[in-house]
């Protein structure tokens, strides 16, 4: 079910943004007992750099981020580190 859950945020993120590079961790089995884990959701690390980033603040990125996943949040991720990068702040 996580695999399926990473192909599917991971998809999101590709139709948003035409990454240069994306990365998505299940961290999930790092938070076994927590409120959310118990009710079935998981805990995901995003790792991406898209040129659609760019001249966003770090803010503005991660609400984007949030944005495109808004589905997911409701009903699959509990919780969700983002870490986006514009292709020059590599």
């Amino acid at each position: 079910m996580t695999t399926d859950r990473k192909d599917r945020i991971q998809s999101l993120l590709v139709a948003a943004f035409s990454p240069e590079d994306i990365l998505v961790k299940d961290q999930s089995h790092l938070h076994a007992g927590h409120a959310g884990a118990r009710d079935g959701k998981g805990h995901f690390e995003v790792q991406i750099v898209a040129a659609a980033f760019e001249g966003m603040s770090r803010i503005q990125r991660h609400r984007a981020v949030f944005e495109a996943l808004d589905d997911l949040l409701q009903t699959d991720i509990h919780a969700l580190s983002v870490h986006a990068f514009a292709p020059d702040e590599r």
